[in-house]
């Protein structure tokens, strides 16, 4: 059996990670690698201490919010988020690391990664928000659909 590439070996984790999620829409999972070490993990689900969406119901759901839209309007941290505030609260410099992600980051996380220093971002699935990625393109920020779309 052929040993997988880092970038498989770390997606897979990716996914991993999403099926702690607690969102009733959309699992998604994220971690932060530097120098092939994993710094930090997070996926999306409600803050520490408040009640899960199976439990309340999804207020997107009910708003009819559709995907990469309106993205105040949601109980949950996105896993992204989720990956930096764990880093913080333990203290881990996540200057330099590669975030890799089930999904491609929506603005608000694309512009937290941004700032918190990530210079590469690697996700499997795509989200319908532009603006992520042209934002990730001026910040110089490399990133990847995995696996590439070889067409």
């Amino acid at each position: 059996m052929e040993r997988p590439t880092w970038d498989e070996y770390f997606m897979q984790i990716s996914e991993l990670v999403a099926s702690r999620s607690t969102c009733l829409r959309r699992q998604v999972g994220a971690i932060l690698v530097k120098e092939k070490n994993i710094l930090a993990t997070g996926y999306n689900g409600v803050p520490s201490g408040i009640s899960h969406c199976d439990v309340t119901g999804c207020l997107r759901e009910q708003l009819n919010v559709p995907s990469g839209e309106r993205h105040e309007l949601c109980r949950g941290l996105h896993a992204e988020q989720n990956a930096i505030i764990q880093a913080a609260r333990h203290g881990i410099n996540i200057d330099g690391a590669t975030l890799y992600c089930t999904d491609s980051p929506c603005i608000i996380c694309s512009k937290m990664l941004i700032n918190a220093g990530v210079t590469g971002v690697v996700f499997a699935r795509g989200y319908p928000d532009q603006l992520s990625l042209q934002m990730l393109t001026e910040a110089r920020i490399e990133y990847q659909q995995y696996p590439k779309d070889e067409t």
